[in-house]
């Protein structure tokens, strides 16, 4: 195989809060059937360790005695050691305890016994949880630049850009999304329940969700055009299924520098997508011939503050939505 080749994938899982033991099992199975397939870079979805959205109704002690250190806690030591056996760069979600700051964050675990991290820089999940502050980038092991950013990230276009401007080549995004509750009728809406819980019955429904506005179709509104626009490859990773409660949507999928959709699911279930990465298309393609085109000596008001940000946490419960 080219070594501009490289296969990848991106899965969905439903995950147990707060049961980190069940969660990491569940990602070890996941590695030991990429591993049957020669899958070299995993991802796994935003706090699929520790479980996402009821983290919002803990107590500062609860947050504290779920966390964990980074790099030497339990969890990342099990993600490296499956990322040795297996010889697999492996990337999960979980919070992060740093000195007692809390931190919504992503651990990389590559083959070559490094590890990075990404701290998401829009979080919102908890007044107990703080945000981070920089875009991550990094080399891999498997002839690639990396970067990181964590669900909401995505959705300021700038984080993309300066992780591309940084020589990503491949953007791992993690996510907790879809079927997210909100007043707004143009931002997504919340799935039934009863559709998941009934979904050996009636899949079609569920999978009808899915795809729909509240999914797949929320997701087409922008995500490709992360990948299209920064010439580089997007690995998209979503929670599936009851998320406290709301119901995420998986729609795992895999995008090329082009915008264009290598692998993709809608199913509801876990369920893994895979492809093959070909590095070749990065350099001549459209976004990076318009990154090289650019007029940065035009861009210092994007620095400037207008008066009109908030945080992200306050955006999030005003009733909008995310």
């Amino acid at each position: 195989m080219s070594k501009n080749i490289i296969k990848a994938a991106s899965v969905q899982f439903e995950h147990e809060d707060g049961n980190k033991d069940a969660n990491l099992n569940k990602i070890a199975s996941f590695v030991r059937d990429a591993h049957e397939k020669n899958i070299e870079i995993i991802i796994f979805p935003e706090a699929c360790i520790t479980g996402y959205w009821f983290l919002r109704n803990l107590s500062e002690a609860e947050l504290l005695a779920l966390a964990e250190p980074v790099f030497s806690g339990p969890s990342s030591v099990f993600l490296m050691e499956l990322s040795k056996k297996y010889g697999m760069t492996i990337g999960a979600g979980l919070i992060e305890n740093d000195g007692g700051l809390l931190y919504n964050t992503y651990v990389v675990a590559m083959p070559n016994g490094e590890f990075k991290k990404h701290r998401k820089i829009h979080a919102f999940e908890s007044d107990y949880i703080h945000p981070g502050s920089e875009v991550t980038v990094f080399d891999t092991p498997h002839g690639c630049r990396a970067g990181v950013l964590i669900c909401y990230d995505n959705n300021i276009g700038e984080n993309v850009r300066m992780t591309a401007l940084r020589g990503a080549q491949l953007l791992f995004a993690p996510h907790q999304t879809g079927g997210c509750g909100s007043s707004d009728p143009n931002i997504m809406g919340a799935i039934d329940m009863e559709l998941w819980e009934n979904r050996k019955t009636d899949p079609g429904a569920i999978e009808a969700e899915f795809y729909g506005p509240k999914g797949r179709g929320w997701l087409m509104r922008w995500l490709p055009a992360r990948a299209h626009d920064n010439g580089l490859f997007l690995l998209f990773s979503n929670g599936v299924g009851r998320d406290d409660d709301e119901v995420r949507t998986g729609n795992a999928m895999i995008i090329d520098p082009y915008g264009r959709i290598l692998s993709e699911t809608w199913a509801a279930e876990d369920k893994m997508v895979t492809a093959e990465l070909d590095l070749s298309l990065i350099e001549n393609s459209t976004g990076q011939r318009w990154i090289r085109t650019r007029r940065p000596e035009l861009y210092g008001p994007l620095t400037e503050p207008t008066g009109k940000e908030v945080s992200t946490r306050e955006l999030r419960f005003d009733g909008k939505g995310a």
